[in-house]
């Protein structure tokens, strides 16, 4: 599951490590991404209404994930994960922590270069492909 970080870092090739771990993938790979990961590049698209370029940038990096939906699964992996890294003093943003929770519930490694969400405890896997930028 590619975070929110790195799908904006693919789109914008911020990163040629990124850009190569994704070209080398074989065709049977299942990348994909979180709707809220949707929501927060439709956002994005939203407070520049006239960046009509970066709506089509948008529109053509989302066509080529699948995007999974919020489920009850989801939902019940959140609340054990967040309790469990507040309980330990952790935190990271609230829409990173609904995509962390996403990645535990489907057992999906977090592709993301954000060091918060990579601290994080309570069973997430996280792996750093845009390692040639300083993580955020």
């Amino acid at each position: 599951m590619l975070d929110t970080d790195t799908v904006s870092n693919l789109m914008h090739g911020r990163s040629a490590s990124l850009q190569s771990r994704i070209d080398a993938l074989n065709d049977d790979a299942e990348l994909c991404i979180s709707v809220i990961t949707e929501a927060e590049m439709r956002y994005g698209v939203a407070l520049k209404p006239g960046a009509h370029q970066l709506a089509r940038s948008v529109e053509l990096i989302l066509a080529g994930f699948e995007i999974l939906p919020w489920t009850s699964e989801a939902a019940a992996a959140y609340g054990e994960f967040r309790a469990e890294n507040r309980r330990r003093g952790l935190a990271a943003g609230n829409l990173d922590m609904l995509i962390a929770a996403q990645a535990i519930a489907v057992g999906a490694v977090l592709v993301t270069s954000d060091a918060a969400i990579a601290k994080l405890a309570g069973g997430l896997v996280t792996v750093n492909w845009a390692d040639d930028m300083r993580p955020n």
